[in-house]
This record gives C-alpha cells, sequence and structure tokens, in this order.
C-alpha cells in the first residue's frame, strides 16, 4: 500500500535566496498576501513545502524560499542555499545596499509535545494574515500548518514564518529581515 504524505519530510527542506524573481507557477501556491511600504514591496506566499517570500525595491528583487530538495529551481543569481538543519543564522548583503539576515530553527519533539504545540499553533492561525491548514495523511493526523506573521516598518520587513511536519512531528521557524 503506497501512503502519500501531505509535505516533503522535513529532512528534506532547503533555504534559498535569489537575487532575483522567481515564477510561482514553478510551485503550488495556497495562500498570499502582499505588503506595500513607499521604499519596497513583499509578496508573501505559502506554498505547499513552505514558503515564497518576494522582496522589491525599486529594480532590486530577492527571492526568499523554503521549499523540499530536489525542487527545479533556477542557478542564475542564487546567493544562498542551506538545508534546513538544526538551528543557524545567516547575513548576507546585497546590490542596493540591502541586507538580508535569516534565522532557522528545525524542531523534531516527541509526539505528545509536537500535538500540544500544534493546538496552540492552530489558535495562532486565527490571528495570522496569511495561513493555511493542509489536509492530512490520515484521519488521525494532525492536518499539517503553515502561518506568516510580518513586522512591517518604513525601511525593513520582518518575517516570521512557521511550518508543520506532522508525520516527523516537526516544526520549521523562520525570521527573515529585509533591511534598506
Amino acid at each position: 500500500m503506497n501512503v502519500d504524505f501531505v509535505r516533503p519530510s522535513v529532512s528534506d527542506l532547503m533555504l534559498h535566496l535569489f537575487e532575483r524573481p522567481l515564477h510561482p507557477e514553478l510551485f503550488e501556491v495556497c495562500r498570499e498576501d502582499k505588503v506595500v511600504q513607499p521604499g519596497y514591496s513583499a509578496q508573501i506566499r505559502i506554498c505547499d513545502s513552505g514558503h515564497l517570500v518576494t522582496f522589491q525595491t525599486g529594480r532590486t528583487v530577492l527571492s526568499e524560499l523554503v521549499t523540499r530538495r530536489g525542487q527545479p529551481l533556477p542557478e542564475r543569481n542564487e546567493r544562498l542555499h542551506r538545508a534546513l538543519k538544526g538551528c543557524r543564522d545567516e547575513s548576507v548583503k546585497l546590490a542596493g545596499s540591502i541586507d538580508y539576515h535569516v534565522s532557522f530553527q528545525v524542531e523534531k519533539l516527541p509526539p505528545e509535545v509536537f500535538l500540544t504545540l500544534h493546538e496552540e499553533l492552530l489558535i495562532d492561525c486565527q490571528h495570522a494574515p496569511i495561513a493555511h491548514s493542509f489536509g492530512s495523511a490520515n484521519r488521525l493526523a494532525p492536518a499539517a500548518l503553515s502561518f506568516v506573521q510580518t513586522d512591517v516598518w518604513a525601511h525593513s520587513l520582518l518575517i516570521h514564518a512557521f511550518h508543520t511536519f506532522p508525520e516527523d512531528c516537526a516544526i520549521v521557524k523562520t525570521q527573515s529581515l529585509f533591511e534598506l
């Protein structure tokens, strides 16, 4: 019997940063939102494996992507790619004097702890500007969740993204700061 999971294994996740736009048609987009400020705009999308953030100021475009390993992606202008494992902080200074900082953490939890945190995250999803509950792999397992919170300022954007992976009892948290 073949069992299909809603999401890839958390061990197959990668974080990418491109200095270019990525076509959203390459991904299964579930929800999206937009932030517009006088100096920049950002398109935030929840995808099947994670998220895609497209940050634009003037002619400079940055794309942060959390997706599964093996996802077909362009090679041109990739500035960062990291496997999502453990905890890590990265910073990149980009053209046009944009600073990009990201922190990510992958937590694999005992099932009972995961279920408790999952219930708390369900409540947080209700207040998030962008959230999505995926289908469940079976009727007894909780549905995978993704939600994104944003802190918007005139010269910076801070994005908090949370993604659950019930099959792995794991939660992926990222914080991304785009600074002008």
